[in-house]
């Protein structure tokens, strides 16, 4: 159930190869929208202390609707793409033109693949990514601005990962690499949030910062 002053509706989008769940929030009006998934953990996980959840609370002010993705295989990164992709064409259907991706671990990885395979992506942030299934990266120059968010004591996922990322990537690209941080960033969750937003409203057609 949403959380105290959380406004979401659940959306099943139903295919061949199951049922991708999703949770929706919509702000009237929005010609833009952002996609955000997870790591391997499953369900609806979300990194620095809820950031997800609050990030697409506020963003409605924005005018932009965000769609929260749960994947049906968490630890598959083809299928978990899939997912993502699904859910981008959902917001395509709720008259979205401009579309943001936010991936946390696992989801470094899916959101990148993801917005190789659309141009209606602007933005793309990778968040404690791994390096694995990244390689997209360097086609999106000139299409979709990209940043990395890494803590600098991840055990499960070093921040050279993003670093890597980093240098295959083209402009516009940032790279923040958060001191004292674990994998879940928790410990710097304001800030990363700032970033999070700053870049989302940046490069999303028609926002302001």
């Amino acid at each position: 159930m949403p959380q105290a002053g959380e406004a979401y509706e659940i959306v099943e989008i139903e295919t061949d190869r199951g049922t991708t769940t999703c949770r929706y929030y919509e702000a009237q009006g929005a010609r833009n929208g952002v996609v955000m998934v997870g790591g391997t953990g499953g369900g609806f996980d979300t990194p620095a202390r809820e950031l997800y959840p609050q990030l697409a609370t506020d963003l409605q002010n924005d005018r932009i609707s965000t769609l929260r993705v749960q994947y049906r295989h968490p630890t598959d990164l083809v299928e978990s793409t899939v997912d993502t992709i699904l859910g981008m064409r959902y917001l395509e259907s709720r008259e979205v033109s401009a579309v943001g991706l936010v991936g946390h671990s696992l989801g470094g990885a899916v959101v990148i693949q993801a917005a190789a395979s659309d141009p209606a992506v602007r933005v793309v942030v990778a968040i404690s990514t791994q390096t694995d299934g990244t390689e997209p990266v360097a086609g999106l120059a000139g299409r979709a601005a990209i940043l990395l968010l890494h803590g600098d004591h991840d055990p499960v996922l070093p921040h050279s990962a993003s670093e890597e990322v980093y240098r295959r990537a083209h402009e516009p690209k940032r790279l923040v690499v958060y001191e004292g941080a674990g994998h879940t960033l928790d410990e710097v969750a304001e800030s990363l949030s700032v970033e999070v937003k700053a870049w989302l409203l940046k490069h999303l057609p028609g926002t302001l910062v």
